[in-house]
């Protein structure tokens, strides 16, 4: 899911960022409100907050950063747009009812589905690739995220993160211009 993400924000042109990259001195929150009130849009796919084995609380930093988003939209008066995604129909009214009216895009926990998402999502964006095109940024990146994934002994670190993100650029640079 994460690398259809990155594919597929690549694929419209747009250059993705997440809160992991973010490392440094500042406090953590204080460097996500400073990411969510540089971009155009945030992006918060819900379907991975559940109980972990042996934790025994689930993590809910998505659904928190969504509410930031939220209140920086509704706060500051910006053109921010938020998105939601979900693996599972009518979950997000289960689980933040405080969100009823919004229609959140559901993937089944499907890269494929992630990319037709953010199709749906991105409709009026600038850039408009088909279905096609962020499939092959999908499958290239997919194929080299196990070069990055033993680089960085994982893919969900800064240096990792930035890794998938030059990759899958430079290859719609390369593929899709």
């Amino acid at each position: 899911m994460f690398l259809a993400f990155i594919a597929g924000l690549c694929g419209f042109g747009l250059r993705p960022r997440a809160t992991l990259e973010l490392p440094g001195p500042n406090p953590r929150l204080d460097r996500v409100l400073e990411l969510i009130a540089a971009c155009r849009y945030s992006f918060h796919d819900l379907s991975l907050i559940e109980v972990e084995p042996g934790r025994g609380t689930p993590r809910f930093n998505m659904p928190f950063e969504l509410g930031l988003a939220i209140g920086l939209r509704q706060h500051r008066q910006t053109k921010h747009e938020w998105f939601v995604f979900e693996a599972r129909r009518f979950r997000l009214q289960r689980s933040l009812s405080d969100l009823n009216g919004v229609d959140p895009h559901i993937h089944h926990a499907e890269p494929q589905r992630v990319l037709v998402e953010l199709t749906n999502a991105l409709v009026r964006a600038a850039r408009q690739p088909t279905i096609h095109e962020l499939t092959e940024v999908y499958r290239f990146l997919h194929r080299g995220a196990e070069r990055i994934r033993e680089a960085n002994v994982g893919l969900f670190g800064a240096r990792a993160f930035r890794d998938l993100v030059v990759l899958a650029r430079d290859f719609v640079a390369r593929e899709l211009a």
